[in-house]
């Protein structure tokens, strides 16, 4: 055999064994599901489930149809400790609503951090706030201006920051919600009340501030603290301050659902905001209630 050919030969022998023991190219990996995410089901019932809406509707009708009522009752939907003396009956008509998740939906910004894999914080909050994309919550747009079309003034003490406040209203205003020309009807977290006291997110001294010119007839909101003031954040002390005003949900005080945030998780968590999701999940889980513990 020629020389050449014994050396093509030679070549396409060895690298016919060499081809035999390469390792296999791996196979490309699945796609990973995505974490575990305790908001995972609470913004996907609030964006697509027909109940959440037919809920918030159901609450803004039953409202509205408590307003004349309301107007003519002369009481007022501050608790004991937060109404100014003398006589109310007098005075102008307003209503108090909460904005995140009373009547304004931020569920997808929820919905973002679901995407992105992150959590809360001020930064990325006060971004989505900004972006002014906020749509209203079904049925408090209908409510708020049969509100209005009785001359009762909308106010909105939200723990949005002060300082958001053109970019929040200009959101409402978007929305159809009604923004009363020449009041400050936005009452942010760290706007200053003269001669009180404001602790961290509490609403008690704007709720004053309100007050001082006008009747409040109704409050609604998504958490208690929208309400009344929360002075121990226990699940035990917030069950006795809901318990207390019971006769007034559903006539003076309307809660809107909120499964995916709030006080109430913070109360479980023992306001340890830096515990882990997974140490946030076993607190959780402990707080289960089977059959046989319920009382």
């Amino acid at each position: 055999m020629p020389i050449l050919r014994k050396t093509r030969v030679l070549a396409a022998t060895l690298c016919l064994a060499a081809c035999q023991h390469m390792p296999e190219r791996p196979a490309s990996l699945p796609p990973q599901p995505p974490a575990a995410h305790d908001n995972l089901n609470a913004v996907v019932w609030m964006q697509r489930s027909d109940e959440y809406a037919a809920a918030t509707r159901s609450l803004y009708r039953a409202a509205a149809r408590q307003l004349d009522a309301a107007l003519a009752s002369g009481e007022e939907a501050l608790a004991g400790n937060e109404r100014s003396p003398g006589d109310r009956r007098t005075l102008p008509a307003a209503i108090i609503m909460d904005i995140d998740e009373t009547v304004l939906d931020n569920s997808p910004y929820q919905a973002r951090l679901l995407a992105e894999g992150s959590e809360f914080d001020s930064d990325s909050w006060n971004a989505w706030v900004a972006e002014k994309k906020a749509r209203v919550i079904p049925g408090a747009l209908e409510f708020t201006q049969a509100a209005a079309a009785r001359g009762i003034t909308i106010f909105y003490i939200s723990n949005r920051e002060a300082a958001l406040s053109a970019e929040t209203l200009e959101n409402l205003r978007a929305a159809g919600l009604p923004v009363k020309p020449g009041e400050t009807v936005f009452l942010g977290l760290g706007m200053q009340i003269p001669g009180c006291e404001q602790v961290g997110s509490e609403k008690r001294c704007r709720r004053q501030q309100v007050a001082q010119n006008y009747r409040i007839v109704m409050q609604f909101g998504d958490q208690l603290g929208d309400f009344v003031e929360i002075r121990s954040n226990t699940p035990e002390a917030r069950a006795a301050l809901s318990g207390q005003y019971s006769s007034w949900w559903g006539e003076r005080w309307w809660m809107l659902p909120n499964p995916s945030y709030g006080g109430w998780e913070s109360a479980l968590l023992g306001e340890n905001r830096r515990a882990s999701p997974e140490a946030r999940r076993r607190i959780k889980q402990d707080a289960l209630q089977q059959y046989k513990q319920i009382k």
